[in-house]
């Protein structure tokens, strides 16, 4: 199970990397067409918003696994691992309630966008494609954490795993 959960991750972060890259383009090729030729590409800033929303989502689903965000685990260091497992459920609880509403409210805004054939300014391009590339991050991202609160919960996973990897103490 943990192999897969390591695959899923590594394609959630591939996909990532490439909404990035097709962003970074994007932006970049319409600021030397609006510079050199005074013609930027239509509809560049719109789509670039909503890339980096799903570039930041589909990240945000490689996070709810390793265990990269910021935290501060001061007192955590001071307890037995008993009640810091505790704590790092309760923690990890927390994210998922926060993820499933953050989940809930992306589904409600790509069902509003469809319904009201919300568009991009200069083409007038559908949104709600765009938009449910980000939501299906969300979604990914309550996988993720799931997956790891299980791992977690049962002692089978730490809250340190990114950590472990970035140092290679694995």
């Amino acid at each position: 199970m943990i192999r897969a959960l390591e695959t899923f991750c590594q394609w959630v972060e591939v996909l990532a990397g490439l909404l990035l890259g097709i962003c970074t383009i994007l932006v970049c090729a319409s600021a030397v067409g609006r510079y050199l030729f005074a013609w930027p590409i239509p509809d560049a800033f719109d789509i670039s918003r909503l890339l980096i929303g799903a570039c930041i989502m589909w990240g945000f689903a490689s996070v709810g696994y390793r265990g990269g965000h910021i935290k501060v685990d001061l007192f955590a260091e001071m307890m037995s691992p008993t009640v810091r497992r505790i704590v790092d459920v309760f923690a990890w609880a927390m994210l998922l309630f926060f993820v499933t509403l953050l989940t809930w409210k992306m589904f409600d805004r790509v069902e509003s966008a469809m319904r009201s054939n919300e568009a991009t300014f200069d083409l007038r391009i559908s949104v709600w494609p765009l938009m449910s590339i980000i939501w299906a991050g969300t979604a990914a991202t309550m996988v993720t954490v799931v997956m790891r609160l299980y791992l977690i919960a049962t002692g089978r996973g730490e809250l340190e795993h990114a950590e472990n990897s970035e140092f290679g103490d694995e």
